[in-house]
């Protein structure tokens, strides 16, 4: 019998070297990525957090930051600010990429340096809201950690995780719609593995208790996402 859930995978995605890809095809993939988030839930699962992560960080009279580790596109803060803008919300937003490529792409949508996401060079607890989306499964389990405790580390009110809820069914599900939808090949190997490679409800939480030393609240969400946030004051206080 199949497991409902597989076991994780590793392997490599293209988009992990991107440096050594052609640049068209870089923007496709990455193009690829902004419509399933669109069309899959990947935007939805981060903008419901976000409402949450606003009411703890604004206080009316300064611009809410926000930093999104491994920005890719640049797709998902460029939606962020716009949801803020529609609901009175003045949000100011960069992004990071380790890849320079990757960087000069996502400058289209949004403020973005080229940095390491086991580095992060801000200062602590200097920006309201850090966030990754997609961006947890890509690393092994040390270098996860260690990213949880750097976005942990800058965050002054929120950290949002959002990932892919592991399951053979998005997989499938990925897959067949990745041929309608004409994505690149590269896409569609990339988004399989993706799934493979990310979290149950269960994981995700161990993974940040483990990493920073309090719980956070972690749910699923429509379109085989899982969510995980906190606020890192709670620490201090």
């Amino acid at each position: 019998m199949i497991a409902v859930t597989p076991r994780p995978r590793r392997g490599r995605e293209y988009l992990d070297d991107a440096e050594q890809m052609d640049t068209l095809v870089v923007r496709q993939s990455l193009g690829d990525v902004a419509r399933a988030n669109a069309l899959f839930g990947g935007t939805r699962a981060v903008l419901a957090e976000l409402a949450r992560a606003v009411r703890h960080a604004g206080d009316g009279r300064r611009p809410v930051t926000l930093l999104d580790v491994g920005t890719g596109r640049g797709d998902i803060p460029a939606a962020a600010a716009a949801w803020c803008t529609r609901h009175g919300v003045v949000l100011e937003t960069v992004g990071i990429e380790k890849s320079e490529s990757l960087a000069r792409i996502a400058a289209d949508h949004t403020t973005v340096l080229s940095a390491d996401a086991l580095h992060l060079p801000f200062a602590n607890r200097s920006v309201d809201i850090v966030m990754c989306s997609q961006v947890l499964h890509h690393f092994e389990r040390a270098d996860a950690m260690t990213v949880l405790r750097e976005m942990h580390r800058v965050a002054r009110r929120r950290v949002v995780v959002s990932d892919l809820h592991r399951s053979w069914l998005a997989a499938a599900g990925i897959w067949l719609a990745s041929y309608p939808l004409l994505f690149h090949p590269v896409s569609r190997h990339d988004g399989v593995l993706s799934v493979l490679r990310g979290f149950t409800r269960g994981e995700l939480g161990e993974l940040v208790r483990q990493s920073v030393g309090q719980d956070a609240h972690v749910r699923y969400r429509l379109g085989f996402r899982v969510t995980a946030s906190w606020t890192p004051a709670e620490r201090d206080q």
